[in-house]
């Protein structure tokens, strides 16, 4: 849920669920009726130690937050996430274009992440410029890289401590109702933001998260803007898809998309922490 950072970190220009139960109806095993010659009747066998599968009714829909629960359950679970993800896998796609010189290029890449300061990619493959795979991807994940290996996570976390919350009302992203929150830093520090939050009205899940970045990273960069996109994925949120756009003085405006896949998990089991891995 800190990982918007890794857009914050762009470029030397840059600026970072529940668990689905699984329901299994064992079916009755059928026997023979003296008398038929082995073979089955024309009607359906029923056994007397056979209980009948339940007829399943239309589900019954969570009731909505109150604003202020949908928060509070946020925040609780972002704490709780910070906590519990030991480690995980995913495959990352990063689409860059630089419009004013037509110049573009696409990354495919297999992340891994272990607590608390390893992030690692291995490359899969690139199709594009060259320009733009060492001077806008691969320093963008490099400097996430150098986020999460050096900087506090509380420091840029969406909390209280440091963001003031303005509850906006009732809206809806694609099927999902969602809680809207005006959020302002408390101070204007690096890897903050100001903006918008979006929370599932009916489970406090962080669904989306937009604004733009209140300091500039580089004297290079004069304005970014993000929005992204989260998911459940079993009992963690993580993001699924990240669009910026900044504006810089050497390469003009710069637009980068950032996809996650093929989630892979692993809650903490043990105390052991992870030691540091290069990037690439």
């Amino acid at each position: 849920m800190k990982r918007f950072v890794l857009i914050v970190l762009l470029l030397g220009l840059c600026v970072s669920g529940e668990v689905f139960a699984q329901a299994r109806f064992a079916a009755g095993e059928a026997s023979v009726l003296p008398g038929t010659g082995g073979a089955l009747p024309p009607y359906p066998l029923i056994l007397a130690d056979t209980k009948p599968v339940p007829t399943l009714g239309p589900t019954v829909p969570l009731p909505v937050m109150a604003p202020e629960l949908a928060l509070a359950i946020y925040q609780r679970r972002s704490a709780q996430q910070a906590a519990a993800l030991t480690s995980y896998s995913a495959v990352t796609v990063v689409r860059a274009e630089l419009p004013e010189s037509a110049q573009q290029g696409e990354y495919e890449l297999q992340r891994r992440f272990e607590a608390p300061h390893t992030l690692q990619f291995t490359p899969v493959r690139y199709s594009g410029d060259g320009f733009v795979k060492s001077n806008v991807i691969t320093r963008l994940l490099q400097s996430e890289v150098d986020h999460v290996q050096k900087d506090d996570p509380a420091l840029t976390a969406i909390a209280p401590a440091n963001y003031k919350f303005s509850y906006k009302g009732v809206s809806r992203i694609g099927d999902r109702l969602v809680h809207t929150y005006q959020v302002k830093p408390q101070k204007k520090r690096m890897g903050l933001f100001k903006g918008r939050i979006y929370l599932d009205a009916h489970t406090g899940s962080l669904v989306r998260v937009e604004g733009s970045v209140v300091k500039s990273p580089s004297f290079f960069v004069k304005h970014i803007e993000f929005v992204q996109e989260y998911a459940d994925v079993q009992s963690f949120t993580l993001p699924v898809h990240v669009h910026s756009e900044a504006k810089a003085r050497i390469v003009g405006r710069t637009i980068v998309d950032i996809t996650h896949s093929n989630y892979q998990p692993a809650p903490s089991t043990s105390s052991q922490m992870a030691q540091q891995v290069p990037v690439l």
